[in-house]
């Protein structure tokens, strides 16, 4: 398992997997260790996944100031794990809640991206924000399951200012496609795979200033993919659209019937349109 040292000095870890050209990849959670990542469906096949492990989560070390596990400063993370493979410049994916650390290094680092495919992405960073309703618009699309009902109410709970004690449970099925005995099994694994303590600092105060960064993607010449699942509600369809706009080189694409995870709903729809993205940079 191949490490290095972060800005701060903390030892960080990260996974290759496949072969081919190396492409980063950010995990989100917020803080969750990459394992929950796999291969992104057979991804492998294309290209070599780097696979960071954010500080304090799966084989990183712990910082020794909790601060540092705001989202803004987990930028500098990024740029020294580039540095330490050597590249120029660097393919980038990230997937829900690190698609802000992807979108601020983007913004900061605009020459260091080659290519940048958002999975899912949550945007906080441009100053996107995904309510309740678009929660309750796209379970919608599950009427029939027997989960339904529960999720549902767990919802309005929510939205009615209450805080449900079994929300964990009653939300669960909606990240996913298909809710099956494969999405219960990850979503299962997740408790294990996550910091705590980072995730309640990742969103901090002075994290994110949407203006400048908005200003500072207006000016980023590679291409970007921003890739939604038509049953996720958080982010949903309409804001990849919002978010895929902020970039000259911005193409939303929707995964049908896929969830929050859509290597996990059509492996083969996902890879064939992520692969295909990165083979035009």
């Amino acid at each position: 398992m191949p490490t290095f040292s972060a800005f701060d000095g903390t030892e960080l870890a990260y996974h290759e997997k496949g072969e081919g050209e190396p492409l980063i990849c950010l995990p989100g959670g917020p803080m969750r260790a990459s394992a929950y990542l796999g291969d992104l469906g057979g991804l492998t096949a294309y290209r070599k996944l780097i696979l960071l492990d954010l500080r304090g989560t799966g084989d990183s070390a712990l910082p020794k100031d909790p601060a540092s596990y705001r989202c803004d400063r987990i930028v500098d993370d990024v740029e020294a794990l580039r540095e330490h493979l050597g590249l120029d410049r660097i393919d980038l994916l990230a997937h829900s809640a690190g698609g802000n650390v992807a979108t601020l290094y983007a913004a900061r680092h605009p020459k260091r991206v080659r290519a940048l495919a958002l999975i899912t992405a949550a945007s906080q960073a441009v100053g996107l924000t995904v309510t309740v309703k678009d929660h309750l618009d796209a379970v919608a699309a599950h009427q029939g399951e027997r989960w339904y009902p529960a999720a549902v109410a767990a919802l309005k709970e929510i939205e009615a200012g209450g805080s449900p004690a079994n929300a964990s449970e009653a939300l669960a099925p909606l990240a996913y496609g298909r809710w099956d005995e494969a999405a219960r099994a990850h979503q299962a694994a997740s408790a294990s795979e996550k910091n705590a303590e980072a995730a309640a600092a990742f969103y901090g105060d002075g994290a994110f200033d949407p203006p400048a960064t908005r200003a500072a993607l207006a000016e980023l010449a590679a291409p970007v993919l921003v890739l939604a699942g038509e049953y996720d509600g958080g982010p949903n369809p309409a804001h990849a659209e919002e978010l895929a706009g902020l970039f000259p080189g911005g193409v939303r694409q929707v995964q049908p019937r896929a969830g929050h995870f859509p290597w996990l709903d059509d492996p083969e729809w996902f890879v064939r349109r992520v692969a295909g993205f990165l083979a035009q940079d």
